[in-house]
């Protein structure tokens, strides 16, 4: 590990050669930047990673099962579990996917489980992607250049290679395909992702495509190639539900594919995630996900939601208005680590707005006890220091089966007072190891 140390100038001038940005909004304005890497890494032991992979499989198999649900039969709600208008007026609910069923019935091909380890030990669950997560490429590539720098650290210790990466997502598309190549759709080369699109798509051998390279004719997707057109069986699209067919959503996106809700309805293409996911990842809907697990599995959450509460009910309501300075509060629309307001810090005057504010939209938040979490080590201009760290697992679900891929992105406050890791804060990451006994 110290040879990866010493290296760590060396892979962070690598990473910016082959353009790992990641985008931010700071001060109303959009900046992208690198995406700093810490080479020490996160080390995860057999043991433990066993117990996370049958946690994250069954929380994942519980939120497909919900969306196949709610845009079908609705029988959760209807057996009362969940409340009707809690879940339609999620802003993630798109009316325009009711009764349609996605190729094969999968609707989170890919899903981004975002979990921290207390101090107490517990994995805590603290959000579930299921629209277009990213940060996969990131440690992929960071295992790639770190091999290259020190081979002698992965030839002496015992780590799960985490290279099949692109080996899983290709077999999640080709499980799903209707016939025809697989495409990655990309908003384009401005987007700040785009190196991970660009990436993923050369590890799968998938094409990667934009807007005008693509088609629909008689509820076929098409791509536009040199060689001719080609069917699109499998779509892993990297663009928000919004902007993905201006006929059936926003009319003035200039990024998405005329008439491909026509092609997806007809079942003649899969799309990866499927439309309206949000319903099901919607922070407020996080916290009936045990109660889901219960419902359709018949078994007892592996993983525990952290502590949380839904002021749309009058009991929680009261405690959390009680518990003001103390809770982290968050609104469900908002993502990417914004809208998250720690009650200890705020004043006399923004506690009793945001109380007011509560009162006058309770569906808009949930509040979560504050969770003690594990700090991990980083170099910080060349001294050793602690700070807090997340995890996203990634779970990919297919036809067949549902797996877990063994690495993940462990993404580090640079703010030692900071507890909120999301990357477009403008956090750090690093390597996560599993070992493989």
């Amino acid at each position: 590990m110290d040879a990866l140390i010493r290296h760590e100038r060396q892979i962070n001038q690598q990473l910016a050669r082959y353009g790992v940005k990641f985008g931010i909004y700071k001060n109303g304005t959009f900046q992208e930047r690198l995406f700093p890497f810490d080479a020490i890494p996160r080390v995860i032991t057999a043991q433990e990673w066993a117990e996370l992979e049958k946690g994250l499989i069954q929380r994942v198999r519980a939120l497909n099962l919900f969306l196949a649900d709610v845009y079908g039969e609705k029988q959760i709600i209807a057996d009362g579990t969940l409340p009707e208008d809690f879940v339609f007026r999620s802003p993630g609910y798109l009316p325009q996917c009711e009764s349609i069923r996605p190729v094969k019935g999968v609707y989170s091909h890919i899903s981004g489980i975002d979990l921290v380890k207390g101090k107490d030990g517990v994995w805590y669950i603290l959000e579930d992607n299921l629209r277009i997560p990213s940060g996969a490429s990131y440690p992929l590539i960071a295992r790639d250049l770190c091999r290259r720098c020190s081979p002698e650290t992965f030839r002496s210790n015992d780590i799960l290679d985490n290279r099949n990466y692109g080996d899983l997502l290709r077999k999640t598309m080709d499980s799903v395909s209707t016939g025809g190549i697989n495409v990655v759709f990309t908003p384009g080369r401005y987007n700040a992702a785009y190196f991970e699109h660009s990436y993923l798509a050369e590890k799968t051998g998938a094409v990667l495509a934009e807007a005008g390279d693509l088609y629909v004719r008689d509820s076929v997707l098409y791509y536009r190639s040199t060689q001719g057109d080609q069917r699109v069986g499998a779509l892993y699209r990297r663009v928000s539900d919004e902007y993905m067919d201006p006929l059936a959503f926003e009319p003035e996106s200039l990024i998405g594919i005329p008439n491909l809700m026509s092609a997806y309805r007809a079942g003649n293409v899969a799309v990866l995630n499927a439309f309206g996911n949000g319903a099901a990842d919607d922070k407020g809907i996080y916290y009936f996900v045990p109660k889901m697990i219960r419902y359709y599995l018949g078994e007892e959450p592996i993983l525990n939601n952290a502590p949380t509460y839904l002021p749309f009910y009058d009991e929680d309501r009261k405690y959390v208005l009680d518990h003001l300075d103390r809770l982290v509060i968050k609104d469900v629309a908002e993502a990417g680590g914004y809208g998250v307001v720690f009650g200890s810090k705020l004043t006399k005057e923004q506690l009793a707005s945001i109380r007011d504010t509560i009162l006058a939209e309770p569906r808009r938040f949930i509040a979560q006890e504050v969770i003690d979490f594990q700090d991990l080590p980083i170099m910080d201009e060349g001294q050793q220091v602690d700070r807090k760290a997340d995890l996203r697992a990634f779970v990919l679900s297919g036809a067949e089966d549902t797996v877990v891929w063994p690495s993940g992105l462990t993404r580090f406050s640079r703010n030692p007072d900071s507890f909120i890791v999301n990357s477009s804060q403008g956090v750090g990451f690093k390597d996560t190891w599993v070992l493989s006994r």
